[in-house]
């Protein structure tokens, strides 16, 4: 499975300290660089210090932050990047915050409960707000994935990017052939990702969502809006 990269965005970020002092090997002043990086989605997160010293007190200090993700695909290495879909932020962060679900957990791996919590830590998307409206609530899918799968023992500590399942694995293929069999243009949606963990039967994912009343009708409501999202960009909404 190929990685695809997509930069989502250059965000301006304050740093509020009473003092920064970075010295080089010889006493003089530097930049400071700090990177934090995920294997399973390739995200990296770079904050980079001005390079010069602040030693005033209650300086404000600005700096800047790039996030890049990488997401899964389906498509061989030898492929057209043309024909892979292209996965809307929202995606991007159900995926992220999936991990970090599994973490919380002190899971070994990220599996479709995770992805599954991850869509609604977001929360923003169409069908984050589907799932609450139908009593799908992010606390409840953790008390049914803990009822499900067990807790983790107090003592073990969760791998810093816990990799994916074979059925999130799956899911995540299936979102992406989903996207381009459509032949519909636009991103690839959270929709697509829950339909994912949807089609995979036996999954963790999918027991909790049948636990908690999702069904073939619902998932087919899911589907009319599978290729739509709530735009909550400015550019839109100055139109």
């Amino acid at each position: 499975m190929q990685m695809a990269s997509y930069t989502l965005s250059f965000v301006p970020v304050t740093l509020s300290t009473r003092r920064i002092f970075v010295s080089g090997h010889n006493g003089s002043s530097s930049s400071s660089r700090i990177s934090l990086s995920s294997s399973m989605l390739g995200k990296k997160l770079l904050l980079t210090q001005p390079s010069r010293s602040c030693f005033v007190p209650k300086h404000r200090c600005s700096t800047k932050a790039s996030t890049v993700f990488s997401v899964p695909t389906s498509q061989p290495e030898n492929g057209s990047s043309a024909k892979l879909p292209k996965w809307s932020a929202r995606a991007i962060k159900s995926l992220a915050m999936g991990e970090l679900e599994a973490r919380k957990l002190k899971y070994p791996t990220t599996g479709t409960e995770a992805i599954l919590m991850g869509i609604l830590v977001e929360g923003t998307s169409t069908v984050a707000k589907f799932l609450r409206a139908n009593g799908v609530t992010l606390f409840k899918i953790r008390d049914e994935t803990v009822n499900l799968l067990g807790k983790s023992d107090m003592y073990f500590f969760s791998p810093e990017h816990p990799p994916l399942t074979e059925p999130a694995r799956n899911a995540i293929a299936w979102a992406i052939d989903e996207k381009k069999k459509s032949g519909v243009d636009g991103e690839l949606t959270t929709a697509y990702l829950l339909l994912g963990i949807w089609s995979q039967k036996g999954s963790a994912g999918r027991q909790i969502l049948e636990k908690l009343g999702f069904n073939e009708d619902k998932a087919k409501e899911v589907a009319k809006s599978m290729n739509e999202d709530v735009d909550l960009s400015f550019k839109k909404q100055g139109q």
